[in-house]
């Protein structure tokens, strides 16, 4: 079985020049947890996930580092949870997503798909044909359609 058989045609997706606010919404509206981040051209330029967004608004703590010769404070987050929110949302999508995406030929194989999904440890995977944005494969997709004639 090919990804092209068992992918999300229809992709939700945000355009580079997006804000991190236009991403919230589809993940609220759409009830989903990433999106890939395309160019004008339509091709794979990041992926953005829930985590992406919970690392940014999470609490840093101050972290001391201390070595033989010297030690030092990294400061955490000064700024209230609410302020973090806020400023998010005015944010380029491009400044909290992952510009390293893993991603897949629309003739690769499902072996392949769940491999790269399990491996990396990551949720979703988009398809791409011609270096375009042609789907998306979930581990749901894999497991649904690894096992749905086998029960």
């Amino acid at each position: 079985m090919q990804a092209h058989e068992v992918m999300i045609n229809q992709v939700h997706k945000v355009k580079e020049t997006d804000t991190v606010r236009s991403v919230i919404e589809k993940f609220i509206n759409y009830r989903i947890s990433g999106l890939p981040v395309v160019n004008d051209r339509n091709e794979i330029v990041g992926f953005v996930s829930d985590g992406d967004i919970l690392r940014f608004i999470g609490k840093n703590e101050d972290r001391v580092v201390d070595s033989f010769y010297f030690a030092f404070v990294i400061k955490g987050d000064d700024e209230e949870f609410e302020d973090r929110e806020k400023r998010l949302l005015d944010l380029n999508v491009l400044e909290i997503a992952k510009k390293k995406v893993y991603k897949v030929s629309w003739d690769e194989e499902m072996e392949n798909i769940a491999a790269i999904l399990g491996k990396k440890q990551i949720k979703k995977v988009p398809v791409e044909r011609n270096g375009v944005l042609v789907g998306i494969i979930s581990r749901g997709d894999v497991i649904r359609n690894s096992f749905k004639e086998i029960l």
